[in-house]
C-alpha cells in the first residue's frame, strides 16, 4: 500500500471559509470549530496499489452521490452547542469536502436542532432562518453550487464542483400547512422525510410505541410533494408509516439513511417488509454510518466491516438496482454530540444497550473520509465496475429523474 494517495476528483476549490464576507467578531461570535480533517487518525481501507489506482479513477470519472450527511463542522467545546446552534449560523466544511471525492451531497442541515426560537427543534421561523443563512453562505463561494434540477448534478461533476441537494429529514415544520411544501420547494428543498423519530402530522416516528400509520394529512402531503418534485423518504418513520408512505406515493419513495433490521435489530433499522416495498416500488435505501447504528452481530464494534454487512444483506434482500450510501456523517464529535442531543433527538431509543461503544467509526468519521473507503472496500472485494457506478450514484440518480420535476 503506497504512503501517499493522489486523492482523485479534486475540486476547484479556492480557498474560501464560511461566512468570510462577514466580520468575524463584530458580526457574529466566534466558536472554536473542531478540526475539518485530522480530528481522528487517518485510516485507509487496504488495498493493493493496482486497485487504488483504480479506486481513484472510479472517483475521478464517475459520478459520486452521497445520499445523507451534514456537512456543518461542530463547535470544538460541545458544552457551547446549545448556545452556537442558538445563533442560527452553521458554518461548512468546504476544505474537506473538496478533497471528499463526492460529486452530489444530500444536504441535510441540522433543523432537528435548528434553536434559535425554542429548544424542540423544527420550528417553521427557525428551519427558514437555518436554510436562507446556509444557502447566503453557499451563494458566496464557487466550489459548491445549489442543486435544483437533475443537470445541475452532472454540472457540478463536469465543471470540479459539487452539487448539494437540499433536504430536510422531517416535514415537521409544516405543521397543518400544505402550502409550506411549496414554500420550502422554493427554497430549494428536494427531499423530504415525512417524519423524525417522533410523530408530527403526518404520521409515527419510529420512536413511538405504536405506531398508527401515515394520517390522512400526511396522504396529502405524499400528494402534494409528489406534484411538486420533492423525493419522499420515510428514513425516521415507523414501520406502518412508512409502508402507508410507500404505498400512498405514485413515485419511488427512498429510505436514505438507515440499515437492516436483519442484521441489528434495533428501531433505527428497517425490517425487510419496509426494505422489500421500497424497492418494489423502484426506490433505493441508504446504507448510514452514524456512530452506534450499522452494528451487526459479526461486527459489534462499529466500523466500515459491519456497515458493509447491512450493504450486502440489503442487495441480496432486494438487489444491487435498489442500494446506495447515506452515511449521516458530520465534521466533528459525532459521538460526543450524540450524547449531547441524546434527548433532544431521541437517539438513544433507537440504540441497545448492550452495544459496544465506539468512540468513532473507523473508516467512516466524516463526509470526506467515507466514499474512497466505501469505493476501496467494493474494489477488495471484487464488485464490477457497474455494479459500484450503481451504488455510489446511478440508483439515486435514476429515482431522482423519476421523482423530481421534469
Amino acid at each position: 500500500m503506497t504512503e501517499v494517495i493522489k486523492q482523485g476528483n479534486k475540486k476547484v476549490y479556492d480557498g474560501y471559509k464560511s461566512f468570510q464576507y462577514l466580520e468575524a467578531g463584530k458580526d457574529f461570535k466566534v466558536y472554536e470549530l473542531a478540526k475539518e480533517v485530522g480530528r481522528v487518525p487517518a485510516y485507509t481501507y487496504p488495498v493493493s496499489d493496482d486497485q487504488e489506482a483504480y479506486v481513484q479513477s472510479i472517483l475521478e470519472e464517475d459520478l459520486i452521490i452521497s445520499m445523507h450527511e451534514h456537512t456543518f463542522i461542530a463547535p470544538q467545546d460541545l458544552q457551547e452547542f446549545y448556545e452556537f446552534r442558538r445563533q442560527g449560523r452553521d458554518f461548512t466544511a468546504f476544505e474537506a469536502l473538496s478533497q471528499s471525492g463526492l460529486d452530489v451531497i444530500f444536504e441535510n442541515f441540522m433543523d432537528g436542532t435548528a434553536m434559535i426560537t425554542s429548544n424542540a427543534g423544527w420550528k417553521w421561523s427557525d428551519v427558514i432562518h437555518d436554510l436562507g443563512i446556509r444557502f447566503s453562505d453557499i451563494a458566496h463561494q464557487d466550489m459548491v453550487i445549489k442543486a435544483e434540477r437533475i443537470e445541475d448534478l452532472a454540472r457540478a461533476k463536469q465543471e470540479g464542483k459539487i452539487a448539494f441537494v437540499g433536504a430536510l429529514e422531517s416535514a415537521s415544520m409544516i405543521e397543518n400547512e400544505l402550502d409550506r411544501l411549496d414554500v420550502l420547494y422554493g427554497f430549494g428543498i428536494r427531499t423530504m422525510g415525512v417524519c423524525y423519530s417522533e410523530s408530527n402530522m403526518l404520521g409515527s416516528g419510529l420512536r413511538e410505541p405504536n405506531d398508527a400509520g401515515l394520517s390522512v394529512f400526511g396522504k396529502q402531503a405524499v400528494e402534494r410533494m409528489n406534484k411538486l418534485g420533492i423525493t419522499v423518504d420515510v428514513s425516521h418513520a415507523g414501520d406502518q408509516t412508512a409502508l402507508d408512505t410507500i404505498e400512498t406515493s405514485t413515485k419511488p419513495v427512498t429510505i436514505n439513511h438507515a440499515g437492516a433490521r436483519g442484521v441489528w435489530d434495533t428501531k433505527r433499522m428497517k425490517p425487510d417488509s419496509v426494505i422489500k416495498a421500497c424497492a418494489e416500488k423502484g426506490g433505493v435505501i441508504g446504507i448510514e454510518a452514524a456512530p452506534h447504528s450499522t452494528i451487526s452481530e459479526s461486527h459489534p464494534y462499529h466500523n466500515i466491516d459491519s456497515f458493509m454487512e447491512h450493504f450486502e444483506y440489503t442487495v441480496n434482500l432486494v438487489g444491487i438496482d435498489h442500494v446506495a450510501f447515506g452515511p449521516d456523517t458530520l465534521f466533528g464529535d459525532h459521538v460526543g454530540l450524540h450524547d449531547t442531543l441524546s434527548g433532544q433527538l431521541s437517539i438513544k431509543s433507537a440504540q441497545k444497550s448492550s452495544m459496544e461503544r465506539v468512540e468513532y467509526v473507523k473508516g467512516l468519521e466524516n463526509p470526506a473520509e467515507c466514499f474512497p473507503n466505501i469505493v476501496r472496500w467494493l474494489v477488495a472485494k471484487g464488485y464490477s465496475r457497474e455494479d459500484i457506478q450503481k451504488v455510489t450514484g446511478g440508483n439515486i440518480l435514476r429515482v431522482l429523474k423519476e421523482t423530481w420535476a421534469k
